[in-house]
């Protein structure tokens, strides 16, 4: 089991790198949930999302050798970018395999940021294999997107800060949503959060189509979604959770929550109105469970963790539009 040591040493090497960012409330979520709503924006982090926390994390311990022979890693985009960024910081070369469909701005991001993308069919291709055979070829490391304690300790750092936001704000949260792909985010912070509020209780929250998370804490075992499910949460699209972070789910974790696309689009024109934050439909997913009051919120301290805003941009105005003409029905 990780330890709540590895996160805070990994907040160390954070220091001047990663954004803490705040806890936001806003009155009109409060009155929509009937409690008090705390939001957790990693919309706002550095790349757009959570993950340059574990990528750093991940790179910053590479031996020299490591570094010099670059990394590998696979990704549907918020991943690749938080390694991207991470390899241009340290002056490591990296490589990562990217659905061909994925958000163009995550694509172009990427690259941007310095990496080499590598893309594939989702649906016929193995990422992980891909991979695994470029590392090999090139002598790489492969940096997993969310099984490997560095990672899932990187990740943590979000619970870490939510712990000591809420202490500085004199709150004890009952209840954390936060959205979940393959398990690094939330298993890693359950481990922060647990430790300083051990009466807090975590809760995954999928798309209905990749409740994969939510069947296996149910049924106390891993569980696969077959490869026909689709969802517009292209961040949110891991089959099965990971062999490391269900370890930790299954000890610290409550119950997955799932909700459904339009649940998510919701909570995205709900972000725009209210919040003011863009954003992407992953990392919208936790808000929009919130708002769908799937669990008792009544007098209660939830916090939500909107976990990433990388969004076409026509995407979103589609989405946004679409709000705007259910007003005028």
């Amino acid at each position: 089991m990780i330890e709540l040591a590895d996160i805070e040493a990994a907040a160390q090497r954070l220091v001047g790198v990663a954004v803490r960012t705040p806890l936001i409330r806003n009155h009109a979520l409060d009155e929509a949930c009937d409690g008090m709503v705390l939001i957790k924006p990693e919309c706002l982090q550095v790349t757009g999302s959570f993950k340059i926390r574990g990528a750093y994390n991940f790179l910053s311990q590479l031996t020299a050798e490591e570094a010099a022979n670059g990394v590998v890693a696979f990704s549907s985009g918020n991943h690749a970018q938080g390694v991207a960024a991470a390899g241009t910081l340290l002056g490591i070369r990296t490589a990562i395999v990217m659905p061909e469909d994925a958000p163009r701005a995550k694509l172009e991001n990427t690259r941007h940021l310095g990496g080499e993308v590598i893309t594939y069919d989702r649906y016929t291709g193995d990422r992980e294999e891909i991979a695994r055979s470029i590392a090999a070829e090139r002598g790489a490391v492969v940096v997993p997107s969310y099984d490997h304690d560095r990672i899932i300790a990187g990740q943590g750092t979000v619970g870490l800060e939510i712990a000591e936001q809420c202490a500085e704000l004199g709150v004890e949260p009952n209840q954390v949503l936060v959205n979940c792909g393959g398990g690094g985010l939330v298993s890693g912070s359950a481990i922060a959060l647990k430790a300083r509020f051990p009466s807090a209780t975590c809760h995954t929250v999928e798309p209905d189509q990749f409740d994969d998370t939510a069947r296996s804490l149910r049924e106390g075992s891993r569980q696969r979604v077959g490869d026909e499910a689709r969802s517009i949460c292209d961040a949110l699209q891991a089959h099965t959770p990971g062999k490391l972070t269900f370890e930790i789910m299954r000890t610290l974790l409550g119950k997955g929550l799932v909700v459904s696309d339009a649940d998510v689009r919701e909570a995205m024109r709900f972000a725009f109105r209210n919040l003011k934050l863009v954003v992407e439909p992953g990392g919208a997913a936790a808000l929009a469970a919130a708002l769908s009051r799937m669990i008792d919120m009544a007098g209660r301290t939830t916090v939500v963790v909107i976990s990433g805003g990388n969004v076409d941009r026509e995407l979103y105005s589609e989405i946004q539009a679409e709000g705007a003409r259910c007003r005028l029905v």
